[in-house]
């Protein structure tokens, strides 16, 4: 009996990914210029923006600081979702990866390719999931 093995697809190369959603929360939270060009954005929601204080601030400077990836909480290792305590309270990141010219409406067919994926890191309160 003599078995085809069936080439595996092209699939994204989970640390080119990683590096490119790293690189979106420094520049976004932190300032810090990316090595190679990357689209995206952040948006906060209005809980956050409304929790006074300068809660806000700090949850934005913990997002960009974090770097506490483990297999259970970044099994695919896209480095695409955290989680940061804030004066108690949690607060969850995480990044959507879309078709640069969709209008958000797709997601992105070739995520590794910084050309082509539009990064979107959204900032939450935990209890607004």
């Amino acid at each position: 009996m003599s078995m085809t093995v069936q080439p595996q697809q092209d699939r994204p190369d989970p640390t080119v990914i990683a590096v490119q959603n790293d690189a979106l929360r420094k520049l976004a939270c932190l300032g810090v210029p990316p090595a190679q060009p990357i689209q995206g954005r952040m948006h906060v929601t209005r809980s956050l923006m409304e929790a006074g204080d300068g809660f806000m601030a700090e949850a934005v400077k913990a997002t960009g600081a974090f770097d506490t990836f483990e297999p259970e909480n970044d099994p695919e290792g896209w480095h695409d979702f955290g989680a940061v305590e804030i004066r108690g309270e949690t607060v969850f990141w995480k990044i959507d990866l879309y078709e640069a010219d969709s209008d958000f409406r797709y997601g992105a067919e070739t995520p590794d390719n910084p050309a082509t994926t539009m990064r979107v890191l959204t900032i939450m309160l935990a209890r607004d999931w």
